[in-house]
């Protein structure tokens, strides 16, 4: 203990026989508590009532407290005084050698309990004040902990070795609905599970913190009233001075709102703003991967290239907007018309889509589906007081015939829908007629 620190140490005595004041006065100096030429640290009062304005009006480091007063004893005077000071330790002093008291003072609050023939045996009451300003600074630190992790955004929860929890932030009971009252000693895997996570990643989770590593990754938990949520979860090893781990720290985070805007963005990135299908790019992906398929597989799929007839004249007599509500409906069609899981409905731009049959046994299967297509749009479309009516004009090129890259099945589709423009409109080409009319 530093000059600078034993100045500011204070010990208020209550105490109302002054020759054992005296006494503790003399311990406090032969302890080494205080120092010849520094401030004395002891403040002597003979009642419970100056004790406590002492206290009130100069919070001190320590209180060693006499169970009986002129004005109190017993149990009493420790809980009259705890009330006071909450946060500084009490040494209770008496000359009774009562286990079943010295108990109940600690209960009550006090954090040592010394006989007064006691205090210059093994420098007892040195000993005492001195684990008790140990204790006080540890315990001064750890509420400063708990305020700081109570105070952050993040939930965090502490665990023993087998994932019991111990204790909780706020922000976990408001991320999670439990209140803490409801979660001490179960297991967070047992209140969050979603089963959106199968055992293997929970078999891995586990290997790593108990063999002593931080584990980081994201899942889905279900909170109290049953909603799901993605969060980012950290789990930390805490060990002893041997090395064993005794608990675990886990810090959570809800990016349910990151994860949606991170959605959202993908989707506008891979779609079309105006009918919301997949746009060229998507497309050329899901063609990519189509392709891939159908070489591993040997199988076939077919490409039709859509270009809607008469659509200018609609934005030119009616206006933009009826234009693009038309196309949505055009939209809407078109994803009835291709309901598959393994289908894909795309609008390149303008009034061009095109319809992607990833899995076909034979060419004949995307003339079935151009059928429906041509049939679908050329129903009339009621936008608002206007019944519009429109076909189209289709053209279908089919693997591995017609090309074997994205681009020359894309290409040579819709070469297949200028000849059916050519043809009348509202009609269905294959590339290969194409081939076989111009060899002629």
């Amino acid at each position: 203990m530093n000059k600078a620190a034993r100045q500011r140490f204070s010990i208020l005595v209550i105490e109302d026989d002054r020759g054992d004041a005296g006494l503790i006065r003399t311990n406090v100096r032969l302890a080494g508590l205080r120092r010849v030429g520094e401030p004395d640290p002891v403040l002597w009062v003979r009642t419970l009532a100056e004790g406590s304005a002492a206290a009130a009006a100069k919070r001190p480091d320590v209180v060693l407290l006499d169970l009986s007063l002129p004005d109190s004893a017993g149990i009493g005077t420790v809980q009259a005084m705890r009330g006071v000071v909450p946060d500084v330790p009490i040494i209770v002093l008496t000359g009774q050698d009562d286990h079943q008291l010295a108990e109940a003072a600690l209960q009550a609050g006090a954090q040592d309990y010394l006989l007064k023939g006691q205090l210059f045996q093994h420098d007892a009451l040195g000993r005492a004040i001195r684990h008790a300003l140990v204790r006080q600074r540890l315990e001064s630190r750890l509420r400063l902990f708990e305020a700081a992790l109570s105070s952050v955004a993040n939930g965090v929860v502490i665990t023993d070795v087998n994932s019991a929890i111990e204790w909780a932030n706020p922000a976990f009971t408001k991320m999670t609905g439990f209140e803490l009252a409801d979660i001490v000693g179960r297991s967070p895997g047992e209140l969050l599970s979603s089963g959106k996570q199968d055992a293997h990643f929970y078999e891995a989770m586990w290997e790593t913190i108990l063999a002593g590593r931080v584990w980081s990754g994201e899942l889905v938990n279900r909170r109290r009233d049953g909603s799901f949520f993605d969060a980012a979860l950290t789990i930390s090893p805490v060990t002893d001075a041997d090395g064993r781990i005794r608990h675990f720290v886990a810090i959570k985070q809800d990016i349910s709102e990151r994860k949606a805007t991170d959605e959202r963005v993908q989707h506008l990135a891979h779609h079309d703003q105006l009918t919301d299908l997949p746009n060229r790019m998507l497309l050329t992906d899901r063609l990519f991967q189509a392709l891939a398929q159908a070489r591993r597989e040997r199988g076939t799929l077919a490409v039709l290239f859509l270009d809607l007839d008469n659509f200018k004249p609609v934005n030119d007599t009616l206006g933009h907007d009826i234009g693009d509500l038309l196309l949505k409906e055009v939209a809407l069609r078109l994803r009835v018309c291709a309901p598959r899981e393994s289908d894909t409905a795309a609008r390149l731009g303008g009034d061009e889509f095109v319809i992607l049959l990833a899995q076909i046994d034979k060419a004949a299967d995307a003339v079935v589906v151009a059928g429906k297509v041509l049939a679908a749009l050329g129903r009339p479309f009621v936008i608002g007081p206007h019944c519009i009516e429109i076909s189209t004009s289709i053209g279908i090129a089919v693997y591995p015939q017609h090309g074997e890259e994205v681009t020359r099945l894309l290409k040579n589709a819709d070469t297949a829908m200028y000849h059916a423009k050519k043809a009348g409109r509202g009609c269905y080409r294959f590339f290969r007629e194409l081939v076989e009319t111009e060899e002629v």
